[in-house]
């Protein structure tokens, strides 16, 4: 993903995911046995969870379809990590002692 377009947002309206993306050919799910949605997912809810709560409600989208993901499925996925990439100057830091959260830019 070195070489991808970036992005301002973390989920658009433009994308209408539901169950019925899911493959249902055999070729279909045989593309998606190759593709690495869960762990991707999974990295994305790690993110989520630690410094990133601009993505929560993509990550919470995307993790519905872990089951039975399709290539749409798949296609948001890469749209959040177009946006974490285009996004990595921003940050969160917690300060423990004043019991203060900080939203920066590197």
């Amino acid at each position: 993903m070195n070489n991808v377009k970036l992005v301002n947002v973390p989920l658009t309206s433009h994308f209408k995911l539901s169950s019925v993306l899911s493959p249902r050919t055999d070729d279909e799910k045989q593309y998606m046995s190759h593709v690495p949605y869960a762990n991707d997912v999974g990295n994305l809810i790690y993110a989520m969870v630690s410094t990133r709560p601009d993505i929560s409600h993509a990550v919470g989208v995307i993790n519905r379809f872990m089951e039975n993901s399709g290539e749409e499925h798949w296609r948001v996925v890469k749209w959040v990590l177009r946006y974490l990439r285009g996004r990595s100057d921003l940050f969160i830091i917690f300060n423990g002692s004043e019991e203060s959260v900080y939203g920066c830019r590197y």
